[in-house]
């Protein structure tokens, strides 16, 4: 039984794992990606997904251009955490086909109801192109199954300011528009949220890229060392393992200039993970709401567990999980899909 998803992205190192992850899993069913700006400029990350779905030899699946600004404040990327084109050292080849002549907001709203009830939104960037979505179609939240967000930090320093998660700061104000929108839901229905509390406990090693090599049949043997020269490219005769080596190889030695060891936080993926199989993370259901005035705190999302606000739970907040347990889901998925694109 296949689950029926969007993917709003800004592809993005490990939005590009997570999007292996899902052409890898039979039970999801991409009816659509639609990017937003974010890790690198909305047009580059359309060209991203592009590339990646003809590398797999994917179905067609619509890649639709959402805004290529936040809602308010002025954009900014991060090519200095994901690379220049968004996908570290990979060079993927140019991407033959076509961008949707449809705008991401539209993407959303046909989708949602056509498929009443049976759609799970999963937001791995910012949340912009879902809170124009929303100013349309404010019933959004009600047709969708249910909607997972990769965003925001609550008892965890931030990655992008001391209090504030990257995609929650690109764009405050849709998250808090979002947040809002989805007020008053039943439990099942709240979005399932996946911060830095969790997220950077999701530690990709380079072993786990050489055990996706070896299911993928590739050789040379994929080893990712630390002593490597910087920018080291992969010789992998298998070309999904050899561009998402490279891509991975980026975002280890970002990781390592920030002194957080020769490793990678795939939040993306887990998020993408969780979209197909909730159970593989505990969940706390709070209040959340983001600071949009504070001088300091723009952009911190805030979780009230206890109910001193007085307002009803919005969000249930991904809290535990077995780290290595995902691992071995990911690896096996991505590894044995990846297989098929060994000469």
């Amino acid at each position: 039984m296949t689950q029926k998803l969007i993917l709003d992205v800004d592809t993005g190192i490990d939005d590009s794992l997570a999007l292996l992850y899902l052409l890898a899993s039979p039970e999801a069913e991409i009816l659509a990606i639609t990017c937003t700006a974010g890790n690198v400029p909305a047009r580059q990350v359309a060209i991203n997904n592009l590339a990646w779905l003809e590398l797999c030899g994917a179905p067609e699946i619509e890649v639709a251009l959402g805004s290529e600004v936040p809602v308010i404040a002025p954009l900014m990327t991060t090519e200095e955490t994901h690379g220049d084109q968004g996908i570290g050292w990979a060079t993927l080849p140019a991407p033959t086909r076509a961008l949707s002549e449809r705008h991401a907001t539209q993407v959303w709203i046909e989708h949602v109801r056509a498929h009443p009830g049976e759609v799970i939104g999963l937001v791995t960037g910012p949340l912009t192109n879902l809170a124009l979505a929303l100013r349309i179609e404010p019933e959004l939240p009600r047709l969708l199954q249910r909607l997972v967000v990769m965003g925001g930090a609550f008892n965890h320093e931030g990655n992008t300011t001391p209090t504030t998660e990257w995609n929650i700061a690109v764009d405050p104000d849709a998250a808090a528009i979002v947040f809002q929108a989805f007020s008053g839901l039943p439990e099942e229905r709240r979005p399932l949220v996946c911060a830095l509390d969790l997220t950077e406990q999701i530690e990709m090693k380079p072993e786990h890229i050489q055990r996706i090599a070896e299911l993928a049949g590739s050789t040379p043997a994929e080893v990712i060392s630390p002593d490597d020269p910087e920018g080291t490219r992969s010789q992998a005769s298998n070309p999904v393992v050899r561009h998402l080596s490279d891509a991975v190889r980026f975002y280890m030695e970002f990781h390592r200039e920030q002194g957080q060891g020769f490793l990678a936080h795939m939040h993306d993926p887990f998020a993408a993970a969780l979209a197909l199989h909730p159970e593989m993370a505990r969940t706390r259901a709070a209040t959340v709401d983001v600071e949009l005035s504070g001088t300091l705190t723009r952009g911190t999302t805030v979780a009230d567990w206890r109910g001193m606000w007085g307002r009803e739970h919005n969000a249930a907040i991904a809290w535990e999980t077995d780290p290595a347990a995902f691992f071995d889901h990911l690896v096996e998925r991505v590894g044995a899909f990846a297989r098929a694109f060994t000469p």
